[in-house]
């Protein structure tokens, strides 16, 4: 059995037919059966189940695509550093990003891209899980992410780069004229507004630190709003309708107009941020490169 005779069975599991799987990889139907047949009878297992009008994974089936896909990944992945051997730093480096951390990329990019102008981006957005089965996936090279990740698999799986802690701030309407000329806020003035927090249906941590917070000083927030969008929340806020508490940095994408932003006196409370990749994948050079730029800036943000 070869890498392509692996292709093959992947493409028609993925399919559930032989005739839709030989369209996919450009070949006659009849000699994608026998290339099947051909496995079947080297293994000495059915691979499907032919009872039905779509093909099933059989037990063995299972085993041997899940088997497939990481040596077809390890495969790829090899072939990827032994071109870069000679190519240098170029190509896709794809970043996944929580939603709250996609303000602290444009300038890392930006400085990036003058050192590396061959290197394109691609950036997807998305709460941990999702980002974690991404990068399991190898569809992303790196996640940046607040910590600590919560992920649906092993954490032990993950190599982490901490960066320097982002302190809370409160994020207030601009014309919420009491303020117009306040620098800071108190935790119980902050407890008398409508509140608005950050907040997916699986990624809590942050909605819970911030709730925390609130209790430590004796306080419940009064939550209007549960919001997955730091974008939809701003204009919220924007409107009139409440405020949140933010980490700082996300405060960076956004005009002061629009929104006021005010450290919080009496609360001393930080988020932590990293960058995330798997230990037992090759990781390419633009991705190594991306990570060593934080180590030299001393993970300055």
């Amino acid at each position: 059995m070869d890498m392509r005779q692996l292709k093959y069975f992947l493409t028609i599991a993925q399919e559930g037919q032989v005739t839709r799987a030989a369209k996919l990889l450009n070949m006659e139907q009849p000699p994608l059966s026998r290339q099947l047949k051909l496995m079947e009878e080297e293994l000495g297992v059915l691979l499907f189940d032919r009872t039905g009008k779509r093909l099933k994974l059989t037990d063995a089936g299972e085993l041997l695509k899940q088997k497939a896909e990481l040596l077809l990944l390890q495969f790829s992945e090899t072939i990827k550093e032994v071109k870069e051997r000679e190519e240098g730093v170029r190509g896709v480096l794809s970043i996944g990003s929580v939603v709250s951390c996609i303000s602290l990329l444009p300038q890392r990019i930006e400085r990036y891209r003058k050192r590396f102008p061959e290197v394109t981006f691609k950036i997807l957005e998305g709460d941990h899980f999702y980002l974690g089965e991404q990068l399991e996936k190898r569809a992303i090279d790196l996640v940046m992410a607040r910590l600590p990740f919560e992920a649906l698999t092993y954490p032990e799986q993950y190599s982490i780069l901490p960066l320097p802690s982002d302190p809370f701030v409160a994020v207030i309407p601009s014309a919420w004229s009491p303020y117009s000329g306040n620098q800071t806020i108190s935790m119980e003035e902050l407890a008398q507004f409508p509140f608005i927090t950050l907040k997916t249906d699986k990624t809590t941590r942050m909605h819970e630190q911030v709730v925390n917070e609130y209790k430590r000083h004796g306080y419940e927030p009064n939550i209007i709003c549960e919001c997955s969008s730091v974008a939809i929340i701003m204009a919220l806020i924007a409107e009139g309708i409440g405020a949140t508490v933010f980490p700082k940095s996300v405060m960076s994408s956004f005009p002061t107009t629009i929104v006021k932003m005010l450290n919080i006196e009496d609360a001393d409370f930080q988020s932590d941020i990293g960058i995330l990749w798997l230990k037992d994948r090759y990781l390419p050079k633009s991705a190594q490169h991306f990570i060593d730029s934080f180590r030299k800036d001393g993970g300055v943000l």
